[in-house]
Parts: C-alpha cells; structure tokens; sequence
C-alpha cells in the first residue's frame, strides 16, 4: 500500500469518526468510574467502544481532513503519516498517564482510545519511514523496455524489414 492510499484509508476513519462524535444518538453515556471531564460538550462514548467529547471530534475532523488533503497530494503524505505517528504517540503516552489521561479535563484520552492511538502511531510511523522506501528500490530495479526499443522508421532505413512478412525470395 502506498502512503497516499494510508493518507487516504486513514483521512476517512478519522473524518468518519469525528463526524459520528458530532451526532448525539451515536453516543453512549460515560460509566460512573471513568475520570471526570471539564469539557463534557458531546461527551460520551462513541458507539459504546471509544470516549469522545467535541474538542476531540474536532480534531478527529481535522486530521480526518489533513489526511484526504494528502491523498489529493495538496498535502505531502509522508509529512502527513509522520506528523501523525508523533501526534498519536503523544496522545497514547498521555492516555497511560494517570493526570493526563484527560488532558486536563480537555480531551478524553483514557480506554480504549490509548489502544486506537498506538494503532494509529504504529501504522504512520511505518508509512513515514519504510512504505517509500521499498517502493522506489523496486522501481528503481525494473528495466525500462522502452529504451532498448528500436523506433519502426529506424527499423525500415537500415534493412530490418517487418519480421511477419517471409523475406524476399521465401515461401509463405
């Protein structure tokens, strides 16, 4: 898969996502044990699996948006694939940490959404680094058939005539 495909599977599971967190119906209450929020705007929990509050749709819609940018080649996708490897491995790192885990009561960062950010940071960080590079080494090895053909014209001036036809003096 190339970058831009990720750019592009990615923009739309982010946009998706973010757009579902805008839509109340989609979101389940928060259970009783989960760390208190300042920010409780749409916050609850995303089809029953992830905490989601509209601060982090918003950004759920922006990296949603960043990413079909980088599909559409507006944006760089491997500058999109990076930044979004360091980004979700900071929001990862910080939905382990117990005070942090809510950045402040900002962002829902705890559950299931410390797994869905390591994903994420993985993945980026693998398009980020190593999809191009196989890429242009296989690219770079296939010959090119076209410069080792010999134009019809110049064919026919030097005496190669066309090789479907018998030559002259031969039976059909």
């Amino acid at each position: 898969m190339r970058t831009e495909t990720f750019a592009l599977f990615f923009g739309i599971a982010y946009l998706s996502a973010g757009l579902l967190g805008l839509h109340p119906a989609a979101l389940m209450p928060p259970p009783a044990d989960v760390p208190p929020m300042r920010v409780t705007s749409l916050y609850g929990y995303l089809l029953g699996v992830l905490p989601v509050n509209l601060p982090l749709s918003a950004v759920h819609l922006a990296i949603g948006a960043w990413g079909i940018l980088a599909w559409r080649r507006a944006a760089n996708p491997r500058v999109f694939a990076g930044s979004l490897a360091i980004l979700c491995g900071a929001l990862a790192v910080a939905g382990l940490i117990p005070q942090l885990d809510t950045l402040y009561g900002m962002l829902p960062l705890h559950g299931n959404n410390v797994w869905l950010h390591i994903g994420t940071a993985a993945l980026a960080a693998y398009f980020a680094l190593h999809a191009e590079l196989s890429v242009e080494h296989r690219a770079s090895n296939m010959p090119d058939r076209r410069e080792e053909a010999v134009s019809v014209a110049a064919e026919r001036r030097h005496g190669h005539a066309d090789r479907r036809l018998p030559a002259a003096g031969e039976e059909i």
